[in-house]
């Protein structure tokens, strides 16, 4: 399975967000393209554990079986699945260019991981291997949400 610890899989999601630009339209979802950009950002930070989120509620419910569903084989995340609302973006423009540059600063940053949990806030502690699946699964999905 795909991993953002992998430096090629990193190379090749980071020529991907380099081909987005503000034109880019969604296929799915609410958000426009600096919002989705922003949006990563604020998720990369999360799971490279510089800002820690509380856990939702349901996520003490169901989020341990949700992780193991999303991360048992390579399957993309499907269309429309729920933001964390913590994670919403309400600016609607923006330095698109700027955003995209943070963000590939924040991807580039897993290459320099060593062994490190996070507390993302519906599964709860995930460890590296898992974090490496999820946020390459994260990117994978929004890019394809908006054809990069």
């Amino acid at each position: 399975m795909k991993t953002i610890f992998d430096k090629i899989t990193r190379d090749e999601l980071i020529d991907r967000i380099n081909s987005l630009n503000g034109d880019n339209k969604a296929e799915w979802g609410k958000m426009n393209a600096y919002q989705m950009v922003k949006h990563c950002a604020v998720y990369e930070n999360m799971m490279l554990g510089k800002v820690p989120f509380k856990r939702m509620f349901l996520g003490y419910i169901f989020g341990t079986m949700a992780l193991k569903s999303l991360i048992k084989d390579e399957a993309p995340l499907k269309r429309n699945t729920p933001t964390v609302p913590s994670f919403i973006i309400k600016d609607t423009t923006g330095d698109i260019s700027a955003e995209k540059k943070n963000w590939i600063a924040l991807i580039e940053q897993y290459g320099l991981c060593t062994d490190y949990e996070v507390i993302h806030p519906f599964f709860g502690k995930i460890n590296k291997e898992q974090i490496g699946y999820l946020v390459f699964k994260h990117t994978d999905h929004h890019l394809r949400q908006f054809n990069g």
